[in-house]
């Protein structure tokens, strides 16, 4: 049912019941505590979507979906509004000259990844028992109030450590962006070469305590083998502002209630 704080959604006369934007609204992050942020950009998908699907009708496009993945096959009105992009929007080719600037605005940027030599120990537990997990955690921050920055006494506490790693003092060995969990990269990629996390850090298998031994900054790459990258990202900008002047364009010849077009 409507409300003041949870209208409608209304497109030129289509009306996009408050049941329908409440069931979109849970695809879209907010704040805790903040539904309404989360219910307004609901609000402004439903509405270029409808917006979109109007304008479709009114040029008649009939458009086959499409094979996007392995087994994976376009929604009619994913179709519809494939369809509509393509016909609407004119993309100019991204030009070398522009694809050699991207990249001598800062050829740092454009670099190998990076290779972490770590070690840890583990206190396993399952994360979503209260009481497995209080008592891991307590464990970990027992064995880091005992460490140093040594690797030697690292490694001697490692001997206490629920991963098969144990065996080699914690060591881990060289990793690379995605080899580990999020919760244990973001960690890593905190750290400085030689330290340990200052806290255990929880993951899936329990609480780590980490120690970077060192670090091999990623090299900087040459500008041909990330020429094709900097086209192709050039590229998905140039299509993202055609594609949100042409719902500008669209709203502004719209009457629309219960949504906004403004940033959010």
């Amino acid at each position: 049912m409507s409300t003041a704080l949870f209208p409608d959604v209304i497109v030129n006369g289509e009306t996009i019941a408050s049941a329908i934007v409440a069931a979109e609204a849970q695809n879209h992050s907010a704040p805790k505590g903040k539904p309404g942020i989360a219910w307004r950009k609901a609000a402004q998908a439903l509405a270029i979507r409808a917006l979109l699907l109007q304008e479709v009708k009114s040029r008649g496009l009939k458009p086959d979906p499409l094979e996007i993945a392995p087994g994976r096959v376009e929604t009619e009105d994913e179709a519809l509004i494939r369809a509509l992009l393509d016909e609407a929007l004119m993309i100019e080719p991204v030009t070398e000259e522009a694809v050699r600037a991207a990249w001598a605005q800062d050829p740092e940027r454009f670099r190998s990844a990076p290779l972490w030599d770590v070690s840890h120990i583990l206190c396993g537990c399952d994360p979503r028992d209260d009481a497995d997990r209080l008592a891991a955690k307590a464990k970990a921050c027992a064995l880091l109030a005992r460490l140093d920055d040594d690797a030697k006494s690292f490694a001697f506490a490692a001997r206490e450590s629920d991963c098969s790693s144990k065996r080699s003092g914690g060591h881990l060995g060289q990793l690379g962006p995605g080899d580990t969990v999020p919760e244990f990269e973001a960690a890593l990629r905190s750290l400085a070469e030689g330290c340990i996390s200052l806290e255990p850090v929880l993951s899936r298998h329990g609480w780590h305590i980490i120690r970077l031994n060192a670090i091999a900054p990623g090299q900087v790459l040459p500008y041909d083998a990330v020429r094709f990258r900097i086209a192709e990202a050039l590229e998905k900008a140039a299509w993202a502002r055609a594609s949100r002047a042409f719902v500008e364009k669209l709203a502004a010849q719209a009457q629309i209630e219960g949504a906004t077009l403004d940033p959010i």
